[in-house]
């Protein structure tokens, strides 16, 4: 697996950090979830190229890109896209989101549907409802608690990180992963995304009314769903009923079960199911 070059572009007014794997056909255009960054993708795009270009996105805020102080909306994060694809000069990629990234996808799609070919969402892009919701964020509170924290050094730091339940089993992908959004500060290391930032990302993803795009969305649509729950079984972000509206009320949507994957095992684990899914969806 060869690794990434960095490369960087411009959104709408800030500098946007990328990861690019180059490939013969088509550009995938890879998209985060809300405390990642663009490593989280190493494991699937070395699955895709050369065969397709990967280019993943560090979204404002975190990892190498640019952190205002505001500006952290699904819409806002629709305009910086719009304006990369530009300064890049890429007409129509596929977009692949994960959990936020899924999400920002979906508008995305909905919004701009003659700068997208195609689009695949992993493990989010759901309409859930306040409880579903509510135990998401219990779910990936875990994951929330990093940002700020201090730690004494860059190895106790992903000591630290290698210690969660719900990334095992852990690999040189997730080291990568980690060590992209460390940064140093007096008496140690911590990360380099501001826990306000999050605060008002968060905030703006739980007003969002997902199902509202469904009927906006023209381009095919490939949804990957992990089947089991991070720190309890019923805290998925695609439970049944609601991957099943998906599927009913976007026109040409499909979706596969990636069994025995929680939320970060979908895009940090190698699955066989997934690859195939994604190869199939993509030659089209």
């Amino acid at each position: 697996m060869h690794d990434p070059k960095m490369i960087t572009g411009r959104g709408d007014g800030v500098k946007i950090q990328l990861a690019e794997w180059s490939g013969r056909e088509q550009t995938i255009l890879c998209i985060h979830g809300i405390t990642a960054n663009c490593r989280c993708w190493d494991l699937v795009a070395s699955t895709l190229a050369p065969d397709y270009r990967v280019l993943a996105m560090d979204l404002r805020g975190r990892g190498g890109s640019d952190k205002p102080a505001t500006g952290y909306s699904i819409e806002q994060h629709g305009r910086d896209i719009l304006a990369l694809l530009d300064d890049l000069n890429v007409k129509r990629p596929v977009l692949m989101g994960h959990s936020l990234g899924a999400f920002i996808s979906l508008a995305f799609a909905a919004h701009y549907p003659d700068r997208v070919e195609r689009v695949v969402l992993v493990d989010g892009g759901g309409d859930l409802t306040q409880e579903e919701m509510d135990k998401v964020f219990a779910g990936i509170k875990p994951s929330l608690d990093r940002l700020g924290k201090i730690f004494p050094s860059t190895q106790a730091y992903l000591e630290s990180m290698k210690q969660a339940p719900y990334i095992q089993p852990w690999s040189s992908f997730l080291e990568t992963y980690y060590r992209w959004e460390i940064m140093e500060v007096p008496g140690g290391v911590q990360t380099n995304i501001d826990p306000l930032h999050i605060e008002e990302e968060a905030a703006n993803v739980k007003k969002m009314a997902a199902a509202s795009l469904y009927p906006k969305i023209a381009c095919k649509v490939l949804i990957l769903r992990a089947t089991q729950g991070l720190l309890a079984q019923d805290d998925i972000l695609l439970p049944e009923p609601v991957v099943k509206r998906m599927v009913s009320e976007i026109p040409h949507a499909r979706y596969v079960d990636i069994k025995g994957t929680n939320h970060y095992g979908i895009i940090f684990q190698p699955d066989r199911v997934r690859d195939e899914a994604l190869r199939s969806f993509l030659k089209e």
